[in-house]
């Protein structure tokens, strides 16, 4: 018998997550039976994802959800023998016993010398997302400007250097000068730290003066608002996330009910029947995007990357691919690098997931 540490959600989060939100329980696994394996897990992810899924998709006392990457260490089952790696959605587990149908194995050939986290993260599912969100969505082309906000995350952070390998100018933003100059090291054209800046729609108009052909919108809220007007004609926006909602109480109204001061100040001029300066006669709780993607004739669209699963192998070897050229030095100067977790799972004991949940840069 093996006893499974796990991370359980006591309580539903009511704003920013607290350790309180969470319990660490022990489990006693059941011994493998005929086809199933039993996993060990090396790491395990934290993202933004789970904030809002864990209200719709679990209850209070079940295992946080999550994936990880976890190691095989008894095998009944020949498709995973003894000692490989897998990618498994079992949660915030040390352990674990599955018959091994929704297990992903790691690429066979998985180089020595590039961190295994990063099958949660560049070479993993937030990999994936750049990936399909600029190809599938954006379709992006050579030549064009694209705009990703949280650019220094998972997503954010393979989105511009993909992009940047495609041929594209890459304006991102984050909210730390740390953040900022790790960007700029991998290669984007325009960065700012989005806290700092006095005024949002400046920074963004300074940045790429012509408009943004593609946004891929990780943020949402007073953001994405400020953004719209910049969007060029036949525009495209892949929706992928809005963090700056998952802990709101509160719902956003966006900006145009508010005296356009401060940080957020977006006088709304371009393509509206009247200036829009100081407060709005009759306040909007917008923002309404209907005029800028008509008159823009831009294409908005929300995406999983479970859509495209039928190509995970081929676009995980890609990326692997563009990381490898990267270590090597044989590909170009924006090859693949990308953040890995540095939540590491053991036996003896699971981290506090709230004080260590951070992806760190490599």
């Amino acid at each position: 018998m093996v006893v499974s540490k796990a991370w359980t959600l006591h309580q539903h989060f009511q704003g920013f997550p607290k350790a309180s939100d969470f319990h660490l329980r022990e489990e006693t696994l059941p011994q493998p039976r005929d086809g199933q394996v039993l996993l060990e897990a090396v790491f395990l992810s934290v993202d933004p994802y789970m904030r809002p899924y864990s209200q719709t998709m679990m209850k209070e006392g079940d295992v946080m959800i999550g994936s990880q990457v976890a190691k095989v260490i008894q095998s009944y089952n020949p498709s995973f023998p003894v000692g490989c790696h897998v990618v498994s959605d079992c949660g915030w587990r040390s352990h674990w016993v599955c018959d091994g149908a929704e297990l992903t194995p790691v690429l066979p050939d998985w180089p020595q010398d590039i961190p295994l986290s990063l099958a949660l993260g560049a070479i993993g599912m937030p990999g994936l997302t750049a990936l399909y969100g600029l190809e599938e969505v954006c379709e992006i082309k050579k030549g064009e400007t694209l705009l990703v906000n949280a650019a220094a995350g998972a997503v954010g952070s393979v989105v511009g250097q993909i992009a940047k390998i495609k041929g594209c100018r890459v304006v991102g933003c984050a909210g730390t000068d740390t953040k900022v100059s790790y960007l700029k090291q991998l290669g984007f054209d325009q960065v700012f730290n989005y806290k700092t800046v006095t005024s949002l729609e400046e920074s963004l108009r300074e940045a790429a003066p012509h408009g943004y052909d593609c946004y891929f919108e990780n943020v949402g809220g007073k953001f994405s608002s400020v953004v719209m007007p910049q969007m060029r004609e036949y525009g495209r926006i892949a929706v992928c996330g809005s963090i700056s909602m998952y802990n709101d109480t509160t719902p956003q109204t966006g900006i145009l009910s508010t005296p356009q001061t401060g940080k957020l100040s977006t006088p709304q001029t371009g393509i509206l029947s009247t200036p829009q300066t100081g407060l709005l006669s009759t306040p909007q709780t917008g923002p309404y995007v209907h005029t800028y993607m008509i008159f823009k004739q831009l294409r908005m669209e929300g995406f999983l990357c479970a859509r495209w699963k039928h190509k995970h192998q081929q676009s995980l070897r890609r990326l692997m691919a563009w990381m490898t050229e990267h270590i090597t030095g044989t590909g170009p100067t924006t090859s693949l690098r990308g953040p890995h977790l540095v939540i590491t799972a053991t036996v003896s004991g699971m981290p506090d997931p709230v004080k260590t949940g951070t992806r760190t840069h490599t």
